[in-house]
């Protein structure tokens, strides 16, 4: 089972769970800008300014990306980490794979 593919147990805290409201905000800004970049695109837009947004959008994207590792490394990894065991051996491979997947995009 892939890490999107496990279920959310009942009553589970993620570690994001406390700051959700503003990581939505965020991503609604984000999506904004996407779809300036689509504006942009049909208003036939000057492709070093399109290649601008698009920067700002991929920076966005990756320190929404850093702060939601950061809260899965301080909430759900170390919290498994305290429990020991399997899980504790799955979270951190799940975190050192995602760290990964963002170092190479």
């Amino acid at each position: 089972m892939t890490t999107e593919e496990q279920p959310t147990e009942p009553g589970h805290v993620h570690g994001y769970t406390a700051e959700k409201s503003s990581h939505l905000k965020r991503l609604r800004r984000i999506e904004g800008q996407i779809r300036g970049l689509q504006r942009m695109v049909e208003e036939d837009k000057y492709c070093i300014d399109i290649l601008t947004q698009v920067s700002a959008a991929t920076k966005a994207l990756q320190s929404f990306s850093l702060e939601l590792l950061d809260e899965h490394l301080s909430h759900c990894v170390v919290e498994a980490a305290q429990k020991g065991g399997a899980e504790a051996e799955e979270k951190v491979r799940e975190a050192s794979d995602a760290i990964a997947r963002l170092v190479r995009s």
